[in-house]
């Protein structure tokens, strides 16, 4: 106890000034007192007590109460008061007004606004962040980006083969959308897909085991980094562009179910000049679809810029004849209402909408593109310093007082925790064995004949 009570004493000569410390626990709630404010009715006559002679505690009673729970997230004002409340002179229970309920709840900030192409109203230029919703938010983009991180390391090491297109500084799309539409809608995107697929509900073990290979990937190890899947998730997809008219498909079976059910399909500033995605927007504009097409313009395709790609680099209005906005990429609120402003349109029975969504990668193409022989690093590093997604969200926050730097940091040590677990399990996980080579490759049907050497021999599937 004297030790505990030398220790604060002497901190609260340190933010005080003072050169004697307290040196019995009466003597430190009276500092306390005139350091924090005291909340319960015998505080301010316990502020008003002049230093005295220090005097024996009177016996406690027969059968003391057991102290009360103290929150282990207590702050260090809170435990002193719950200290001394049982060690010092029975009397009013001392209670230290700032504890976690004193952060700012909900803030309403202005965000960019959106560039609009055949509308006449926009999302709103304001946006609402409760505690809870930006605290969820650095989770997923700050999860998002160790993950990523963690994948290039992976690679680095020969762990993870083949290609690998990684989403670090686009993080902000992924949690703004996912904020703005339900579970049950769906969703399918291109080969930059990890990001995707873990806000729509697959763990960071399934996706780096299914990136290294192994039997407990969320594709059993088949898919790799391009071919994953969920519930209302249908995966990335290889092919330049070729998810567009899959997501128009989607989009019209949830029109013909009547499930008041939308679409975001999502592609590249790269695939944004392919022939199908035009036809796909026209058919969608025909036939009025639920569809959200969502431009992810990082600024480069597969080492070259948008202005040396495309004619026209305003995106938003490619679809011509369909409504379209361009949305700031970097910023998770303006994102979230952009997006639900285009699945209220599109449940509204107006047909799709485009979104360019101005993002940025920090990593190149894939893993076998270093990133800087078409751009600076220093191009790389002013976007780190001045645009940072999760750095813009941590800066609101800290700066309206709606976390602390210490409450974030625990959030931060919380998932470089779980991603260092998730990438043992992706180390230590077998491979899948040969005989389930020819597994889930078709559904409910008989064994497939296959041409070849051995006519006569047969897959069989387990689905």
């Amino acid at each position: 106890m004297k030790t505990m009570l030398a220790i604060i004493s002497n901190a609260l000569c340190r933010m005080t000034g003072r050169n004697v410390g307290a040196q019995t626990v009466s003597e430190l709630l009276i500092d306390l007192s005139e350091y924090v404010n005291l909340t319960s009715p015998a505080a301010p006559a316990l502020a008003q007590v002049q230093r005295q002679p220090p005097k024996p505690p009177p016996l406690p009673p027969p059968t003391p109460p057991p102290p009360p729970p103290v929150s282990t997230r207590a702050s260090a004002a809170e435990l002193v008061s719950a200290q001394a409340d049982q060690l010092d002179s029975p009397g009013a229970r001392v209670v230290v007004s700032r504890s976690f309920a004193d952060f700012t709840p909900q803030v309403t900030f202005d965000i960019k606004k959106c560039d609009l192409h055949r509308l006449e109203d926009g999302p709103p230029v304001k946006a609402e962040l409760t505690r809870e919703q930006g605290l969820q938010y650095y989770r997923t983009m700050q999860t998002v980006r160790r993950m990523e991180l963690k994948a290039d390391q992976l690679y680095k090491q020969k762990i993870i083969r083949g290609f690998c297109h990684l989403y670090d500084g686009q993080e902000a799309c992924a949690a703004g959308i996912e904020a703005a539409i339900n579970p049950s809608d769906h969703l399918i995107t291109a080969y930059r897909a990890h990001g995707y697929t873990y806000t729509r509900g697959v763990s960071m073990k399934e996706i780096l085991a299914e990136l290294t290979g192994r039997k407990g990937g969320v594709a059993k190890g088949k898919g790799g980094s391009m071919h994953m899947y969920a519930p209302h998730f249908y995966g990335g997809n290889g092919i330049v562009g070729a998810q567009v008219p899959l997501g128009a498909g989607i989009a019209l079976a949830c029109q013909y179910q009547g499930n008041n059910q939308v679409c975001v399909t999502l592609y590249g500033d790269g695939a944004a000049n392919q022939g199908q995605i035009f036809e796909t927007f026209n058919m969608a504009a025909l036939w009025k679809l639920p569809c959200i097409f969502i431009c992810e313009n990082n600024k480069y395709g597969m080492g070259t810029s948008v202005e040396r790609a495309a004619a026209s680099t305003d995106y938003y209005k490619r679809g011509d004849f369909i409504p379209g906005i361009r949305v700031d990429g970097m910023d998770v609120l303006c994102v979230r209402e952009a997006a639900q402003f285009a699945a209220d349109h599109c449940r509204a029975g107006k047909g799709p909408i485009i979104m360019e969504l101005q993002t940025y990668r920090y990593h190149g193409h894939s893993m076998s593109d270093p990133g800087v022989s078409y751009r600076t690093r220093e191009e790389i590093q002013e976007v780190r310093t001045k645009n940072d997604p999760i750095s813009m969200l941590k800066e609101r926050m800290l700066g309206n007082n709606m976390a602390s730097a210490e409450e974030l940091k625990e959030i931060d040590v919380d998932i470089r925790k779980q991603v260092e677990e998730a990438a043992q399990f992706a180390t230590s996980d077998p491979e899948p064995p040969l005989d389930e080579l020819c597994n889930h490759i078709f559904y409910n049907n008989p064994p497939l004949e296959v041409r070849g050497t051995h006519p006569w021999s047969k897959l069989k599937s387990v689905s």
